[in-house]
């Protein structure tokens, strides 16, 4: 089962702009180690949209082959372009992903009935597993409970990274696709407060950072242990708000470079952060314990 704690996994860059693969093989090493039931690998966090098709499926290649079958790997395979999405989805299916998360094709704002035929085009490209991803704020275009269940009728479309952070969805998603289709939160600072209502993970940005404390959390959420789920998301809680203080993967990587993890390196349009922002991140490196 696709469940649990899973990062989504920044991608590190050196300085002059190459993925830095002996980088991503540290942090790849760091979540098996410290209890990631899963990285999502080239999603938004892993800055995908700056990626070449031919170096997303390069990182993609090479997470799978650093994981070694020792966790799940998911791979993004989302575009605005159906033709992309089953171009990227055919070739990351051979290498051994264990599943996929598709992003709601963004800036064009298709119709419904323009998603159901990007979703059916999509999912027919491989029998692998599927995940919808659904995050509105991005993408100027939100699945609406009732579309995403006519979107699980597809054999392997299994379940929704929901990023609204509407608690609500989680019992009306239930309530129309039923208890196997899979719900995983997409929204640190309410993930506790979903997965209590009846969701099975979370997609978490936090995990880079934190993922033994994110897994012991999502755990004890998922066992109904309200007050330790409480507890350890209090430790949590500033970093869920300061690594959104500007666009994913801004903070994350930011606060990574400060701990000496990677380099603070983006692609354009990306940027380090200003610096009042990066002030709110250093705190709450100190709340979480990493800084003096």
């Amino acid at each position: 089962m696709l469940t649990g704690s899973m990062v989504a996994l920044v991608t590190p860059f050196t300085s002059n702009g190459n993925v830095d693969y002996k980088l991503l093989a540290e942090l790849v090493e760091f979540h098996v180690e410290y209890g990631t039931d899963a990285i999502v690998s080239v999603g938004t966090t892993g800055e995908s949209p700056t990626l070449s098709h031919d170096e997303h499926v390069d990182v993609v290649r090479a997470t799978v082959e650093l994981v070694d079958k020792r966790i799940h790997v998911i791979a993004g395979n989302g575009s605005n372009s159906t033709h992309e999405a089953v171009q990227l989805t055919e070739r990351i299916a051979v290498l051994g992903v264990d599943g996929f998360l598709n992003v709601t094709p963004y800036y064009n704002r298709p119709s419904r009935k323009g998603l159901i035929e990007h979703y059916r085009h999509v999912s027919e490209a491989s029998d692998l597993p599927q995940f919808l991803y659904n995050v509105p704020g991005r993408t100027a275009c939100d699945m609406l409970p009732e579309l995403v269940a006519e979107l699980a009728e597809f054999p392997n479309i299994i379940g929704i990274k929901e990023a609204t952070g509407e608690i609500d969805r989680v019992a009306e998603l239930q309530r129309l696709c039923g208890p196997d289709f899979l719900l995983l939160s997409g929204d640190d600072p309410t993930a506790r407060d979903f997965i209590l209502a009846g969701g099975h993970g979370v997609i978490s940005v936090t995990a880079n950072l934190m993922p033994q404390t994110m897994k012991r959390m999502i755990d004890a959420a998922r066992r109904g242990d309200v007050e330790l789920a409480a507890e350890l998301d209090k430790k949590l809680t500033a970093l869920h708000h300061a690594l959104f203080i500007e666009a994913n993967p801004i903070p994350v990587k930011w606060a990574m470079a400060r701990l000496g993890w990677i380099q603070p390196n983006y692609r354009l349009p990306l940027t380090a952060p200003e610096l009042e922002n990066e002030k709110v991140i250093e705190q709450a490196l100190k709340d979480a314990g990493y800084l003096q």
